[in-house]
């Protein structure tokens, strides 16, 4: 007698299928809960399942605002990352965390703080930036991190710009695109990275801070989808032992000598 499988099962199976023969390419966006209920004749909750399981390999992230997209990076089998920056992934998502918690609120000092020159320069350094579509084997995931800087920079905070600077060693030199993106998708990638650049950056010339932080946390957050992804897809554990040796590590000289925690 044979067990037949859970429905969820059966349409991340399915789904799954159409994005190893093409029919659902990398970079494109899974239909609506609706229509799959609709194709499949399921419920919300089963479509639900399947997609949040499809999540949990890295076939799929999501990005804020507009759905679940079918992951861009290559499978897990057909690229290969250094062992010591897989070892660097849950720093690198711990870390992106971390960024979220002040980049958000720095894109709204901006837009509330700036200068017109300041306001100018940023648009001219995000343009330099966005007009180079390098090869992804060949630039870190984090090309941007001038253009956040020069963010935050223009808070008149400086704790907030310091702060940055110092996480740059630790967040830059980690990852190349190549790995979150394959080759043939990369300029729809920086299409849609320069999209989210735009969305702030005319947040700032508008001096619309809500607008500011509300698009500088949909651009980090679907940063930090892609790391998860990458992780899952790579078997990664992204936090316990290995994050906490990173933290102490990363914070130690922070700390005054004989500090005990």
């Amino acid at each position: 007698m044979t067990t037949r499988k859970p429905l969820s099962t059966i349409v991340a199976e399915s789904l799954s299928e159409k994005i190893r023969s093409g029919a659902l390419r990398p970079g494109a966006q899974l239909p609506t809960e609706a229509a799959l209920c609709a194709e499949y004749d399921v419920s919300r909750t089963v479509v639900r399942e399947a997609v949040a399981r499809l999540r949990s390999e890295g076939t799929v992230i999501p990005q804020q605002g507009r759905g679940m997209f079918v992951s861009e990076a290559p499978g897990p089998r057909s690229f290969s990352i250094p062992e010591h920056a897989l070892k660097a992934l849950p720093e690198t998502i711990s870390l992106l965390e971390l960024r979220l918690g002040v980049e958000v609120e720095a894109a709204g000092l901006c837009a509330e703080r700036r200068t017109e020159a300041e306001a100018a320069a940023l648009r001219a350094l995000m343009e330099q930036v966005d007009a180079r579509h390098d090869d992804p084997a060949a630039v870190q995931i984090h090309y941007d991190y001038d253009f956040h800087l020069a963010i935050a920079e223009a808070t008149r905070n400086e704790f907030m710009h310091g702060f940055l600077v110092y996480l740059r060693p630790a967040i830059v030199p980690r990852f190349q695109l190549s790995h979150l993106v394959a080759p043939g998708l990369k300029d729809a990638y920086y299409a849609r990275i320069h999209g989210e650049h735009e969305k702030i950056v005319e947040a700032i010339e508008k001096r619309n801070g809500c607008a500011a932080r509300q698009s500088m946390r949909r651009h980090l957050c679907n940063s930090l989808g892609r790391v998860r992804a990458l992780a899952l897809a790579s078997g990664v554990e992204t936090t316990g032992a290995e994050q906490a040796r990173a933290a102490e590590s990363l914070f130690a000289e922070l700390r005054p000598v004989g500090a005990d925690g």
